[in-house]
């Protein structure tokens, strides 16, 4: 068994993480045991400024990217199906919200052995195929202990200013790389992918990069 490590940059987000996730998950589990995956997940907020309340996805990607409501609905369609291809399932999510206590909480869960990616997935399930409000304590706290961290530890968690600095300085470092756009993958701290890409370019990727480490 080979190990190899996973930086995951991503924002809960970015519907094109959520489909990035699934899709590694997919492309690794075909390798079976040959692969033992050390994962690290990184916050990246798409819309730090995001206010409490959240806003209309169609007023913020038609003010941020310039977009129709015809140009959006053809996109979601496009990430509808890409996510249906991978085995997630986008549901009908009409508000943007913040997510910076998602990002403290899955720096907390990294501390817990073999949970972080796990909740991570558990928020994009909540945020993209739910429609939740991924600022919302109640949420989060959910999203936790249904991959069985313990929500009375994690609320406390919310309640504070735990793991802030923490993401700050994640995001920084992560912008101090040059990376600018979610996800982005880094294999063995040496190889990097962007974007959500098919199962089987992933596959393609890991089969060149175990290939290099034997070499």
């Amino acid at each position: 068994m080979t190990p190899l490590r996973i930086d995951f940059i991503s924002d809960i987000a970015c519907p094109w993480c959520a489909v990035g996730l699934a899709s590694l998950q997919r492309a690794l589990a075909n390798f079976g045991e040959e692969i033992h995956a050390e994962w690290v997940m990184h916050p990246f907020e798409l819309n730090p400024k995001m206010g409490p309340e959240g806003q209309g996805i169609v007023e913020y990607l038609g003010n941020k990217y310039g977009r129709t409501p015809a140009q959006i609905a053809e996109t979601q369609a496009v990430i509808r199906e890409r996510g249906a291809s991978v085995g997630f399932a986008f549901g009908e999510r009409k508000f943007v919200y913040n997510t910076f206590d998602a990002h403290r909480l899955l720096q907390w869960a990294g501390e817990k052995e073999g949970k972080q990616v796990a909740l991570e997935a558990a928020l994009m399930q909540a945020y993209h195929g739910n429609g939740d409000d991924v600022s919302d304590h109640d949420v989060l706290v959910a999203a936790a202990e249904s991959v069985g961290l313990d929500a009375r530890e994690a609320r406390r968690v919310l309640q504070s200013d735990d793991y802030a600095d923490a993401v700050r300085a994640d995001e920084q470092e992560t912008h101090a790389m040059g990376i600018h756009s979610v996800p982005a993958i880094i294999f063995n701290r040496r190889y990097l992918v962007s974007g959500g890409q098919p199962v089987e370019a992933f596959e393609q990727a890991l089969r060149q990069i175990l290939a290099e480490e034997k070499a």
